[in-house]
């Protein structure tokens, strides 16, 4: 059985052809932070009759077992990453939306710092921070 199977199983979901293809598409590197609509298209390009109401909700049958993670950046609609990677904050560029992550020790450290002082213990927490690009790897630059 391959991992996606056993995170369906262990989710008490059915192991379904649009669950699998969905899992395997977001398994990929090149589609962290992709919205419905994205992997509805490459699901198209591969030949897969899955509708784009199959991969909503799916994603959100995803989103509640917690194998993904929903995120609301600035662009208006939810993106989706799996959640079985280590955590990691996210820098977004309002002009092209490109999301960086990254992680600091120092920023974690800080943060629990902060919690602690008022009496607040974490049990998680997500960090974005939104600026523009200022170098030409940027979409939108002049």
């Amino acid at each position: 059985m391959t991992d996606g199977n056993q995170a369906l199983k262990k989710a008490g979901l059915k192991i379904t052809l649009p669950r699998i293809k969905i899992l395997e598409l977001l398994e990929q590197p090149n589609n962290q932070h992709i919205s419905a609509e994205d992997l509805y298209k490459l699901l198209l390009d591969q030949g897969e009759e899955i509708g784009l109401a199959t991969v909503y909700r799916v994603l959100n049958q995803f989103d509640d077992a917690g194998i993904v993670t929903r995120h609301h950046f600035e662009s208006g609609k939810a993106v989706f990453e799996l959640s079985s990677q280590k955590h990691h904050d996210h820098l977004v560029c309002l002009d092209c939306g490109r999301v960086i992550e990254f992680s600091d020790n120092v920023i974690e450290e800080r943060q629990n710092e902060i919690a602690l002082k008022h009496n607040i213990k974490l049990s998680n927490h997500s960090l974005y921070l939104y600026g523009n690009c200022t170098n030409s790897e940027c979409d939108h630059q002049d």
